[in-house]
């Protein structure tokens, strides 16, 4: 896997960043280093300004090669970028297809936007931040941070930014991704898809939205523009979004008008100021940061098994929402209205102490149907009620279980993921699939959250890229995917265990589920649990592809001797939960070509 050390500038884009990875004597075992040990401080900035390498003056290479690319800044991007610098691998590119990092937490600018995670869970082990304003942040900080992130860490020259990937496709021939982008092609020897669930906004083809003559326009780009006061506006979905929204708009219009086609269970929001005290504390002594951190983290984890084994146990929080309820609502009329008939924990989980009053006030209609079709300026609902607005606001979630990126992405056999996964989304541990190799997801497939951290996940998954990486280059190979039985035998025991969630038996119809009523987005079980499984690469989970041509390096040759993996690759199973299937611990090898398989 030989990279190029001189890069010409794709169009738009910077110079690419030199390879110092591999036998860096900088580099950083992930293992062997407690992460919040790590002084984000330390960085050289004008070390990390001497990386980049400026163009010879001789003639340019067509098409700019990079070790990884990686697309997507926000949380998983940024975290890939950080990881893969610490392991010494320095020559990556990051693509963002917007103006600036930042990700969701870009995107989602809305009124009244917030995390509900607490801010000391919500951020990189390696990057604790005791400057947090709140207990529960809000967006504007959250995307300093990672702003911040950026900075500290050397991110800066690998940014690309206003380069959205158009397509990705693997190279059978020369082993690697081809890349086109708005601002230029690029090649790569590994991809990290770090774009996240939340990217692209779902609006529903409704008969008439065209002609609607008002402002119209998604939660994640809302227009700061438009003057709210004295309007009549619609808010549709009452999901997350539209629980900090309502609250933040509604002293504003002149009405407001909240289509619901399910109402959530609300649970108090536990939000305050962090004192001065405290920051200073944290700041002074980080083992108090990390001890909060570590208390945090534990209370949800001990939340779990209520989800994932006993959703019986989640009554008394239900009682909780219902009293919630008849606190913040006195008439019984809307009160039925927004008493959801399912379990809570079904569908996600609402934080708010000022959505129910929002909704109680005198110039909000809470509609108990969807919305059905525009008729100019009127608005008719699924229950046949009409109302006239003059802006809607559609709080509608996401292409989450069919990512538009699927379509854009081609594996080894020309099939893309949109083909692939038309049964069903699905990935060996969350991080890759068969038929693209080298093609590693960050929030993958199965591995979101009911009521942790993200950040948790994304870590855990960093260190899985990380570890394949690493064992690529030592075992000289080029490339890696999980084979199709591994890959089957984790996504069947996985569905097994979600059969007995509270997503599966508390009797709704969440946006965790694809089109076929398959849970393909939460993972059924502990973040501790999803980090034991995602520690290390398990070898008899994978084909490795040996490269055979004038890039290979000595042990990826094509001399007659053919590699063989060391015992200690296949490392024993790290997952407790659900059980790994077992593979044939001795690789066999077939010939493809310009490939070699280690099947």
């Amino acid at each position: 896997m030989a990279s190029s050390t001189k890069r010409p500038r794709p169009r738009g884009a910077e110079a690419t960043v030199q390879d110092r990875s591999r036998t860096a004597p900088e580099a950083v075992d992930p293992e062997a280093v407690d992460p919040e040990a790590v002084d984000p401080e330390a960085v050289d900035p004008e070390a990390v300004e001497r990386e980049v390498v400026e163009p010879e003056a001789v003639e340019p290479e067509a098409v700019p090669h990079v070790r990884v690319a990686v697309i997507g800044s926000g949380f998983g991007g940024l975290g890939a970028g950080v990881r893969l610098r610490r392991a010494g691998i320095t020559d990556f590119v990051v693509l963002e297809r917007a103006d600036s990092v930042g990700g969701t937490w870009r995107d989602n600018s809305y009124p009244g936007c917030a995390c509900d995670v607490p801010s000391h869970l919500y951020s990189f082990s390696f990057a604790p931040n005791p400057d947090w304003p709140r207990s529960f942040s809000g967006q504007p900080d959250i995307r300093a941070y990672l702003e911040k992130v950026a900075d500290v860490f050397g991110l800066r020259p690998h940014l690309r930014f206003n380069t959205e990937v158009t397509e990705a496709r693997w190279d059978v021939e020369r082993t690697r991704w081809q890349i086109t982008t708005t601002a230029g092609r690029w090649t790569a020897d590994a991809v990290v898809a770090a774009a996240g669930p939340l990217a692209d906004p779902q609006i529903p083809e409704l008969p008439g939205l065209d002609s609607f003559p008002g402002k119209v326009f998604h939660s994640s780009r809302w227009d700061h523009d438009f003057q709210l006061a004295g309007q009549r506006v619609a808010m549709v979905g009452t999901g997350a979004s539209a629980a900090q929204i309502v609250p933040a708009i509604q002293p504003q219009v002149g009405k407001l008008t909240v289509f619901q086609r399910t109402p959530a269970w609300v649970l108090p929001r536990r939000d305050r100021a962090i004192t001065g005290l405290e920051k200073r504390l944290h700041g002074r002594f980080p083992i108090t940061a990390k001890a909060r951190r570590g208390t945090l983290f534990a209370l949800r984890e001990l939340q779990v098994d209520a989800f994932v084994r006993r959703p019986g146990l989640l009554k008394l929080v239900q009682r909780l929402a219902e009293r919630h309820l008849a606190d913040g609502v006195a008439d019984p009329a809307l009160r039925a209205k927004l008493t959801p008939d399912y379990r809570i924990g079904c569908k996600r989980i609402l934080l708010s102490n000022t959505y129910y009053p929002a909704l109680a006030a005198a110039n909000t209609e809470v509609v108990p149907a969807g919305l059905r079709e525009v008729r100019g300026s009127t608005l008719v609902a699924a229950d046949g009620s009409e109302h006239e607005v003059d802006a809607i606001v559609f709080g509608t979630g996401f292409h989450v279980t069919d990512m538009p990126m699927g379509s854009r992405v081609f594996g080894a056999d020309g099939t893309s993921f949109a083909e692939k996964w038309k049964e069903g989304m699905e990935a060996l541990r969350g991080s890759t699939v068969h038929g693209f190799p080298n093609f590693f997801f960050v929030i993958g497939p199965n591995t979101g959250l009911g009521n942790s951290s993200m950040i948790l996940m994304i870590e855990s998954q960093l260190n899985y890229l990380i570890d394949a990486l690493t064992r690529l280059d030592e075992i000289g190979a080029t490339a890696m995917q999980p084979t199709a039985r591994a890959q089957r035998h984790w996504n069947l025991e996985l569905q097994h265990r979600m059969d007995r969630t509270v997503w599966s038996t508390g009797g709704c119809r969440s946006w965790y589920l694809d089109k076929s009523g398959k849970n393909t987005v939460l993972w059924p079980g502990s973040t501790t649990s999803f980090r034991r499984a995602t520690r290390k690469v398990d070898l008899a989970e994978y084909e490795l592809i040996l490269r055979r041509d004038d890039r290979a390096g000595p042990s990826a040759s094509s001399a007659g001797s053919e590699p063989s993996v060391p015992s200690a690759m296949s490392a024993p199973s790290a997952l407790s939960e659900p059980s790994e299937p077992s593979e044939p611990s001795a690789p066999s090898v077939a010939t493809t070509g310009p490939e070699e398989v280690m099947a």
